[in-house]
């Protein structure tokens, strides 16, 4: 017997820019829209006040689904495949972000549609940099190469993504930290903070390579904890706060969305909370 299905928009940026709402924060968020899918999508952020500019497409917006088993917990992630973008399309958001005044942040997370030029996020690092505004990227594959190519603020990579970056099969604890800090030192990030799930982060800079332990926490799903994560640590840094501290209420942002299940993002609540739990006072590597 099924329940009844609950229909939230997502995606990368979608979830980052829906987390920064839910902590308080204001964010306009700029993605393609299409079909009755589109349509429908379009009415879900509008219920969430989330401020938008919509790029129509000829094209359907996909949907991806997340079944839970509530017998034994686990999930089924179906990823449908992403509707094409045309040349036009995708230009026209380029044009939009270029066309916005007083930004302060840019963030580039998720997939790429179809038929977009993997270059697309270096593109957008150096409309940032034109802007003055500060690139944040979470990506993979070679959407993140050509982005950390043509260098960003922050990046945040896993472990995997780490490691195709240093052209590593695996990196050994003891040389994380390292071979993050050399792609800062070749100019591709100013800040890199590599995600590890359950456990925490590390946040490494120029002078700093700081490991955060996440709280405890029972987790029902981690669908969005790393979306909420990244929306943690650039409100933070909005709102003056410096590196190290919004990494920790990032990370505690990312733990506060595993307490919820499905696809539901961070609560500003569970995120204070755990965010009161972690000790700044962990030795640097």
């Amino acid at each position: 017997i099924c329940s009844r299905p609950k229909l939230e928009p997502g995606g990368g940026g979608i979830n980052v820019a829906r987390a920064i709402k839910r902590l308080g924060g204001e964010v306009i968020a700029i993605y393609p829209s299409g079909g009755y899918t589109g349509m429908h999508f379009n009415k879900l952020l509008a219920d969430e006040d989330i401020p938008s500019i919509i790029i129509e497409t000829e094209n359907e917006t996909r949907e991806n689904l997340i079944i839970l088993d509530e017998s034994d917990n686990n999930q089924y992630r179906f990823g449908m495949p992403g509707s094409p973008l045309q040349e036009k399309e995708w230009q026209h958001m380029l044009k939009s972000i270029e066309g916005m005044n007083h930004i302060e942040f840019i963030v580039a997370s998720g997939s790429l549609p179809p038929a977009v030029p993997p270059d697309i996020f270096g593109q957008i690092a150096a409309i940032a940099k034109r802007k003055n505004a500060k690139m944040v990227l979470d990506t993979s594959g070679d959407p993140l190469k050509y982005g950390v190519e043509e260098g960003v603020y922050l990046l945040k990579p896993n472990l995997r993504e780490l490691c195709t970056l240093v052209n590593m099969d695996f990196l050994p604890a003891d040389e994380i930290s390292t071979s993050a800090q050399q792609l800062i030192e070749r100019g591709k990030a100013e800040v890199i903070i590599v995600s590890m799930g359950a456990g925490g982060a590390l946040l490494v800079t120029r002078n700093k390579k700081i490991q955060i332990a996440a709280p405890p926490a029972e987790r029902k799903s981690t669908v969005g904890a790393g979306d909420s994560m990244v929306a943690g640590i650039v409100l933070s840094l909005s709102q003056g706060k410096e590196i190290v501290e919004a990494a920790y209420y990032g990370v505690a942002c990312g733990t506060a969305a595993t307490l919820n299940p499905g696809t539901e993002l961070c609560n500003k609540d569970d995120a204070n909370r755990f965010f009161k739990q972690l000790s700044y006072h962990q030795a640097s590597l």
